[in-house]
């Protein structure tokens, strides 16, 4: 794809969910077109090889093609007892056993790693960027720290949209 594609995948229902739709309001206001995952509302069960021997989810196939259209990856995860959400997880692992070019999902695909989290969303992040840097992503340095005292600095926001959006 020569034109950017931003996946903004929410890994949580609550705080997260709500900033990536802040930073998908950012995308529009910017032209960058953008898909909005709630990884937790595709109800996808937890990834075990019981689960994969009865079959993947009904709509696996459609997934895996918004991923493959993508250009990039903005993940928005709340820190999970020191780690990444279950959901956000088990989605790649559905995604690296089920798909048949799982590597060009991950090799060289630029990822931007976003939190709101009580605890602070440190770890999680680092979690994070550790698991996506393993499967190939380049994942970017700056990250976004929220809380319910620290919102989204839309500035940095839009300089690492705008980045992004430069291909």
């Amino acid at each position: 794809p020569t034109t950017t594609m931003l996946i903004l995948l929410a890994a949580s229902n609550g705080k997260n969910l709500d900033l990536a739709r802040q930073v998908a309001a950012l995308c529009t206001e910017l032209g960058i077109e953008h898909d909005l995952m709630d990884v937790v509302g595709l109800g996808w069960p937890l990834y075990t090889r019981d689960e994969h021997e009865r079959g993947t989810p009904a709509d696996f196939d459609a997934v895996a093609k918004r991923f493959h259209r993508a250009t990039a990856y903005f993940a928005f995860a709340p820190e999970y007892n020191g780690s990444v959400p279950p959901a956000l997880t088990s989605l790649v692992a559905w995604l690296s056993v089920a798909d048949d070019d799982f590597r060009s999902l991950f090799n060289g695909m630029p990822a931007v790693l976003a939190s709101h989290s009580g605890g602070g969303g440190t770890r999680g992040l680092t979690c994070l960027r550790i698991q996506l840097a393993h499967l190939g992503c380049d994942v970017l340095g700056r990250e976004f720290l929220c809380n319910h005292a620290k919102g989204l600095n839309e500035d940095a926001a839009r300089e690492v949209l705008e980045r992004l959006g430069k291909g």
